[in-house]
């Protein structure tokens, strides 16, 4: 029974940090496919004839557009009620099983001030843009607390922000 809460607790703590490696994966990807094509038009004008050089002008621009859509997505600042429609089409993101934290479930609200083990490295939400939660200010971060968010000032413990029942 231990040794599947330990297993349980490190694959709570994993998956955000995965999915944001994701993110970072897919813009690399992109960038390489951008100097992909970029060659492959080289290759034309240098080799090939005026519609191939046409249709790689075209792949390099439509490659630059998949970059910058992708890197629009990670850093659009999402509204404070965007993720409820966001939530709703995509239920198994949102739907993390049971959570439980070492200590109990507390009601926060803004202007409280917290302990720091609720906001802890093993509570923060890595990836806060694949939730559509807002951008957090500098010094705050979104954490998990049960099914709630929560923005915290980390520098001095105060609550900012909470969304209830974030999470299934």
């Amino acid at each position: 029974m231990r040794t599947l809460m330990t297993v349980a607790l490190l694959a709570a703590t994993a998956l955000p940090s995965v999915a944001n490696a994701q993110s970072a994966r897919e813009l690399r990807h992109d960038r390489q496919d951008i100097r992909q094509e970029q060659r492959d038009l080289n290759q034309a004008r240098r080799y090939g004839t005026q519609r191939d050089v046409r249709d790689q002008r075209r792949d390099v621009r439509d490659a630059r557009q998949e970059y910058r859509e992708d890197l629009r997505d990670r850093n659009h600042r999402w509204g404070r009620n965007d993720w409820q429609g966001w939530r709703n089409q995509n239920r198994a993101l949102y739907a993390r099983g049971n959570w439980r934290a070492p200590f109990r479930y507390t009601t926060f609200r803004p202007g409280v001030r917290i302990q720091s083990f609720y906001y802890g490295p093993r509570y923060v939400i890595a990836d806060p843009w694949r939730y559509r939660l807002p951008i957090a200010r500098p010094g705050t971060r979104w954490v998990r607390h049960y099914n709630d968010v929560i923005l915290v000032d980390y520098r001095r413990g105060y609550v900012v922000d909470v969304i209830r029942n974030f999470y299934w």
